[in-house]
C-alpha cells in the first residue's frame, strides 16, 4: 500500500518568526540569514585594463601647439619679471660699472652693459626663443605621435589600468 500523498511545501528562505519575547536568532540558526547592516566599510573600485593603441597625430599637434604657446608666454613673463627684479636690485648698474671699468680706457668708456641688456632687447630675444620653442615642440610632439603609432603596431601599445571609485 502506498502512503498517503501530502501536499508539497516549498523550502522557506527565512525561518518562521520566533515567539514574541524570544531572543533574536532563537529559531533555526542554520536556515536564518543575517540582515545586512548597511554600506561596506571600504568603497568598491572597478578596474579596467585598457590599451592605448593609437595616438591621433592631428590632436597631438593641436594640444602640443597650445601647451607650447602657454610655455612661451610663461617664459616671456618670467624673463620680464626677472629683469625688473634685477634692475630694482641694482645688479645691472653694479655689474655694468665693473665691466665698463675693466674694458674702458682713457679715450672710451668701455662696454655698456645697461644699454646692451635693456628690457626691450631682452624681451625681443626671449620672444624669438619662445617662437622657436613653439615650432620645435609642436613638430617634435607630432613626430613622436607618428613614431608611437608605428611602434604600437608592433608591440600593441601602452597598457593602462584605470580605476573608478563608486
Amino acid at each position: 500500500a502506498r502512503p498517503a500523498e501530502q501536499p508539497y511545501h516549498p523550502p522557506q528562505a527565512y525561518a518562521a518568526p520566533a515567539a514574541p519575547g524570544a531572543p533574536r536568532g532563537a529559531g533555526d540558526a542554520g536556515a536564518q540569514r543575517k540582515a545586512r547592516t548597511g554600506a561596506r566599510t571600504t568603497p568598491r573600485t572597478r578596474k579596467a585594463r585598457l590599451r592605448v593603441a593609437k595616438a591621433d597625430p592631428w590632436s597631438v599637434m593641436k594640444v602640443s601647439f597650445l601647451l607650447s604657446i602657454a610655455l612661451g608666454v610663461c617664459t616671456i613673463v618670467a624673463a620680464s619679471v626677472l629683469w625688473m627684479v634685477m634692475d630694482a636690485m641694482g645688479v645691472f648698474s653694479t655689474v655694468g660699472g665693473t665691466i665698463s671699468e675693466a674694458t674702458g680706457s682713457n679715450e672710451s668708456n668701455g662696454f655698456d652693459l645697461q644699454s646692451f641688456l635693456s628690457l626691450p632687447r631682452v624681451l625681443i630675444f626671449t620672444s624669438v626663443i619662445a617662437v622657436i620653442d613653439v615650432v620645435l615642440a609642436t613638430a617634435l610632439a607630432t613626430l613622436g605621435a607618428f613614431i608611437y603609432n608605428l611602434s604600437a603596431g608592433f608591440v600593441g601599445g601602452v597598457e593602462l589600468t584605470l580605476a573608478e571609485d563608486e
